[in-house]
């Protein structure tokens, strides 16, 4: 009896002992819970109220240091720029700028250039604009803005008004002194009609590069699904050749046509129409005498709609490969002396990529030197992207529409041929 009353107080004291044990164990475990971690005490001790909400919500990428140097907030762009790298801000100039901001308590800005972020290349680099200023009285806040992009665009920005300079400064100078030349031959009339006729072709050109200048401009500037109608590409064609018929019919060019006919497109009337002139003035300037030039126009399926393919083939001098990567640029020319000849800008072929751009297409060239070339047009039918324009816009229901109904069904022209320098099927001959 007395042997197992002994054991009932052994068990119930090891009982009472086991659960305050777990009493203390459960209050030690909460406790150890409720204190902060370290990266609370980063983000919500240390940073002032209010302050991580602020920069979550800025387009800079902002960085938070301590006394130590060690990162207390970086933001996801921080990151993406290779700013910091194992808690650690990774720039050394934007370390030393924050450092003496520490220090003194002054905002700082500097712009560096770094290297991309896995590239280490020179020619990769990005511009950046850092600014340090004190947060709090222990913290210091680093805001860097990518400057890339605003960069390029200056530079082209730069590069055109240079480009404009330079070429008006050339024909306005030929005009200058050709006047000079008419005054001093006032009692040569055969030296007059000679500068005379200099003259002419100069204010020529000049007048050609400032309506170019303003066509760019507006092309630029205008939307043109503002003005968006169905536009057809016989039409197109047909205002392309009668604008270089005279070019032509002096350099006894050949103008064919050729590929599906009753096709439309839908866009600004105008800006297409200029497009295309483009392409059939450059393909005849650029073609010897005596040669030809195709125009022809398919339907091609593609995904979210069809297209409308227009080609423009020469059998001119070519594009090698190196400049076939930049003649869509602004003011370059594969051939600056022949471009002068021809009277061209170097404006043309950028004007036709911009509108291209804009009415959703793109413009592409296959050349090959001493063979010719073929630019290629595609442009959303005019069904497809009419459907697209009217989804986006906000205008009512009720807005006037256009039958298209002619557009869905088979295609009842001449067949399409691949766009080479071989003579196209059956086309109609324009002298």
């Amino acid at each position: 009896m007395n042997v197992n009353a002994a054991i009932a107080a052994v068990a119930a004291l090891a009982g009472l002992c086991t659960g305050v044990i777990a009493m203390l164990a459960f209050r030690w475990s909460e406790r150890e819970q409720a204190k902060p971690t370290r990266s609370s005490l980063h983000t919500d001790a240390v940073l002032p109220p209010g302050v991580d909400t602020v920069l979550s919500v800025l387009r800079s990428s902002a960085v938070v240091l301590d006394e130590a140097d060690a990162v207390v907030k970086a933001s996801s762009a921080a990151y993406a720029l290779g700013l910091v790298r194992g808690g650690k801000l990774a720039v050394e100039p934007m370390l030393a700028m924050a450092r003496d901001t520490r220090r003194d308590g002054e905002i700082r800005q500097i712009e560096l250039d770094l290297p991309r972020r896995g590239t280490g290349r020179g020619g990769d680099a990005l511009a950046v604009s850092a600014r340090v200023a004190p947060l709090g009285s222990r913290l210091v806040l680093l805001l860097v803005e990518d400057l890339t992009e605003a960069r390029r665009i200056e530079a082209v920005r730069r590069d055109f008004v240079a480009n404009v300079s330079h070429e008006l400064k050339t024909p306005v100078g030929a005009l200058s002194l050709l006047s000079e030349a008419v005054m001093d031959a006032s009692d040569d009339p055969e030296a007059v009609t000679r500068f005379a006729g200099r003259m002419q072709v100069e204010a020529t050109r000049l007048t050609s590069l400032v309506q170019e200048l303003i066509d760019l401009s507006r092309v630029q500037n205008d939307d043109p699904l503002e003005d968006a109608e169905p536009v057809r590409v016989d039409e197109l064609v047909a205002e392309a050749i009668d604008r270089c018929r005279h070019q032509a019919g002096t350099k006894q060019i050949t103008m064919a046509t050729g590929g599906t006919a009753d096709l439309h497109v839908w866009g600004n009337r105008g800006q297409l129409a200029a497009a295309l002139g483009n392409l059939v003035e450059n393909a005849v300037n650029y073609s010897p005498a005596r040669t030809r030039v195709g125009i022809a126009a398919r339907r091609i399926p593609a995904t979210g709609g069809d297209l409308i393919e227009i080609a423009v083939t020469d059998q001119g001098i070519g594009i090698s490969e190196k400049d076939r990567e930049r003649i869509f640029e602004r003011f370059y020319r594969v051939d600056p002396a022949r471009s002068r000849q021809t009277g061209g800008t170097g404006l043309g072929l950028a004007i036709v990529k911009h509108v291209a751009a804009s009415h959703g297409g793109e413009v592409t060239v296959w050349s090959a030197e001493g063979q010719g070339s073929t630019f290629t047009l595609r442009l959303p039918e005019a069904g497809a992207a009419r459907d697209r324009d009217r989804s986006r816009s906000e205008t009512r229901e009720s807005s006037e529409s256009y039958d298209t109904g002619d557009l869905d069904g088979e295609d009842q022209g001449r067949p399409y041929e691949t766009f080479t320098n071989e003579p196209l099927s059956a086309p109609e001959v324009l002298p």
